[in-house]
């Protein structure tokens, strides 16, 4: 995929940015939909009303895993703590703390390269584009 659709990618990830919630839900939703079974593990934060009215909750992190690369962030206390892991086998190599800018960035990237390979992921790459 060429570096100007990378590009477009990471400013349609980064739009709705503003609401960090609301950002976590609809980008969990929206991976988890796109990509294949086990590539997107979301971790949710339940209170006693959320479980006694039978919601879901809030999400709380976001892993995405795409090759050999594992995205991670969390969302704690309205901050987010974004981590770019190298994993191989399921055994993290490297770890590196990001902003979530550098990880909106990644992951475009991360997207971009699974969908010159993966059908399932080139469709996840369509729906952010439009």
């Amino acid at each position: 995929m060429p570096e100007m659709d990378v590009e477009l990618l990471a400013a349609a990830l980064r739009r709705d940015s503003a609401d960090l919630n609301l950002y976590a839900e609809v980008l969990s939703a929206t991976l988890a939909n796109s990509l294949p079974t086990g590539a997107v593990r979301v971790k949710r934060r339940r209170s006693v009303v959320e479980r006694m009215a039978g919601r879901g909750g809030s999400v709380a992190g976001l892993d995405v895993a795409l090759g050999e690369q594992r995205l991670s962030l969390r969302v704690d206390r309205g901050r987010v703590v974004g981590e770019v892991c190298h994993e191989v086998r399921g055994v993290v190599l490297s770890r590196r703390p990001v902003t979530l800018e550098e990880w909106i960035g990644a992951l475009a990237r991360a997207l971009a390269e699974a969908a010159a390979s993966n059908a399932r992921a080139r469709e996840a790459v369509e729906r952010f584009l439009t």
